[in-house]
């Protein structure tokens, strides 16, 4: 895991202020706009999944230019079906034009990270008990207000919690054994 953040943090840059993955051109929207492609994005790659999974909002981050949104799955991905799902996402983001950074095959973590025609830079990460993350870095935009998402999530939305739980819904596909 800890490998995995690192390799995001060196591969997105946004602690530096600079355009995920390299760069520092700066994209004509504001932080809202970028939050709301950032949406857009993520409800694109997780209409693609099918079956369907429960996913639930996480944090909002608001850098000096640049937004993240995060979405964590609920639906329990077994190791048995962890291949396929990153499979699914892989065939979706590259269908949308996006250019494949990095994949980290790692059995425990693995991740895809992404970067969209117009300068997103796109993650899932596998975490902790298969629980799985997806991530949009919107590159350098015009600083504003970001509300939260309108988006409404599939899963509780664990409000007043100060971690989202490990992933508790099952489905008959991904968390199946062997298939």
């Amino acid at each position: 895991m800890v490998a995995a953040l690192v390799v995001f943090v060196v591969i997105s840059g946004c602690a530096r202020g600079a355009h995920p993955f390299g760069g520092s051109e700066r994209v004509n929207m504001d932080m809202q706009e970028a939050a709301e492609r950032a949406d857009g994005i993520l409800d694109g790659v997780l209409e693609e999944i099918d079956p369907e999974v429960k996913w639930t909002h996480d944090t909002t981050s608001v850098g000096s230019c640049d937004v993240t949104r995060r979405r964590a799955v609920m639906t329990i991905v077994s190791a048995d079906r962890r291949g396929s799902f990153l499979g699914v996402v892989d065939r979706s983001w590259r269908k949308s034009g996006y250019r494949i950074k990095s994949i980290n095959n790692d059995p425990e973590v693995p991740a895809i990270f992404a970067q969209t025609k117009d300068g997103f830079g796109v993650s899932l990460i596998v975490g902790g008990e298969g629980q799985v993350f997806f991530e949009v870095d919107s590159p350098c935009v015009q600083e504003s207000d970001v509300a939260e998402s309108t988006t409404e999530p599939t899963a509780p939305t664990y409000e007043g919690m100060e971690h989202i739980p490990r992933p508790n819904i099952r489905s008959p596909f991904w968390s199946a054994g062997a298939p």
